[in-house]
């Protein structure tokens, strides 16, 4: 018997539904304002910096912007962190390493322009860390351009969940694909920007930025980024 074509393409494998937790704040993510007391002098600091990474769209690299490390000195650091801990009950903090000696980009500056780069829900690995923090250092950004959480949305509308949980250890490997549709993913809660803000979160929860700002080095969106394992 001969096969008839069919008329219709072939259908894209249903990707997994992950579990889903609601955030919660105070519970799975946490915000601190006014954190540094001379927050403008680490911004100036950063500002001042001549050696930086480039990602998109100055390199092939897939994340976007410049970053530079360190951010904050040790001092400023251990301010976070005495933040972090108080706010997580974790007796101790550190920054996982693979076998291979590799890490996250822990205690990273990084800026981003409006064209620059867009929103990308994603997970931090859970075999590198078991919370993540971002740290807003430019006063003129728009609120609008914090920080947002992400659930899947499925076909008819339905919600999936935002956690990625064992065995996996990040989005790629729970969904057993590093491509889906643009329409994958929706917003499920907003934390506004605000400059000297930290925003600490479970780093297996689904997130994004919000969105990218300006066009100059001074106007950019500036954060610091941090990653630990407890």
């Amino acid at each position: 018997m001969v096969g008839r074509m069919s008329s219709h393409p072939p259908r894209t494998p249903a990707l997994p539904v992950l579990p889903y937790r609601k955030p919660t704040r105070d519970r799975d993510y946490w915000v601190f304002d006014d954190v540094l007391p001379d927050v403008d002098a680490v911004r100036a600091r950063c500002l001042a910096k001549d050696e930086w990474a480039k990602g998109y769209p100055y390199t092939s690299e897939s994340w976007p912007g410049l970053r530079t490390m360190p951010g904050l000195d040790p001092g400023e650091l251990a301010r976070v962190e005495r933040l972090v801990k108080k706010a997580t009950g974790a007796k101790e903090l550190w920054v996982q390493s693979t076998p291979s000696g590799g890490t996250l980009n822990h205690n990273c500056v990084q800026v981003v322009g409006k064209d620059e780069g867009q929103p990308r829900p994603h997970t931090d690995s859970r075999a590198l860390c078991r919370y993540a923090a971002v740290l807003y250092l430019n006063p003129v950004v728009p609120k609008s351009c914090g920080t947002s959480f992400y659930r899947q949305s499925l076909p008819g509308g339905r919600l999936g969940g935002n956690v990625v949980a064992a065995p996996h250890n990040n989005l790629v490997d729970a969904l057993g694909t590093r491509f889906v549709a643009p329409d994958s993913f929706v917003e499920d809660l907003e934390v506004p920007h605000r400059y000297n803000r930290l925003l600490l979160y479970h780093a297996n929860l689904m997130h994004s930025a919000t969105a990218y700002w300006g066009s100059t080095m001074e106007d950019k969106r500036m954060t610091a980024v941090f990653f630990w394992m407890a």
